[in-house]
């Protein structure tokens, strides 16, 4: 999902990781002061990294919001994919913890402020803000079809996305949205 304008690639594991660490910061800081009123300077201090260097790294803020964004919604699906695949568990159990992975860091004070951040400017972030809910729905209905057959899948998954979204405005901590999200799960999967 990442794109060549992303800036400029990593050259070794350390590179990689620090790469890793100033998104998490840069995205972090996004949430805490919104898009347009971070700067490069604000985003610098808080990787404790030289503003210089974070400009070798990503040559604009809209680069860098852009791939901080897509980092953590890589993460967030490689993470789905992840806890889908385990067979071994019941569907409701996986499918909860898909959602959580998905949607339920972002709810909260903070949190809520990164979800606003990614939304207020899909613009700038091109076709992620498309292609992760796709893929992302995807993966909830191949993991449904498996247990309700293909036909049926589809609009269970898309109540499901439904039910996140709705519960997501409605609730004000993490815990609450799962226990409600497991209660939806429950009434839409058998």
């Amino acid at each position: 999902m990442s794109s060549p304008d992303a800036g400029h690639p990593p050259s070794t594991v350390a590179d990689a990781d620090r790469r890793t660490m100033v998104l998490e910061s840069a995205m972090a800081t996004f949430a805490r002061f919104g898009y347009r009123k971070t700067s490069m300077e604000e985003v610098a201090r808080a990787a404790h990294i030289s503003r210089p260097g974070l400009y070798f790294l990503f040559s604009s803020k809209e680069t860098l919001f852009r791939a901080a964004v897509t980092q953590a919604l890589d993460r967030d699906i490689t993470a789905v994919e992840r806890v889908l695949a385990d067979s071994g568990r019941p569907l409701s159990e996986r499918l909860v913890e898909a959602f959580d992975h998905w949607a339920g860091r972002y709810i909260g004070p903070l949190a809520r402020d990164v979800a606003t951040v990614i939304e207020g400017n899909p613009g700038i972030l091109g076709e992620i803000v498309e292609t992760a809910p796709r893929r992302f729905e995807e993966l909830i209905t191949d993991a449904i079809a498996v247990e309700s057959g293909r036909e049926a899948a589809r609009p269970v998954a898309q109540t499901m996305i439904s039910a996140s979204i709705g519960l997501k405005h409605q609730v004000a901590s993490r815990e609450s949205y799962l226990e409600r999200l497991a209660v939806a799960i429950g009434l839409l999967v058998r």
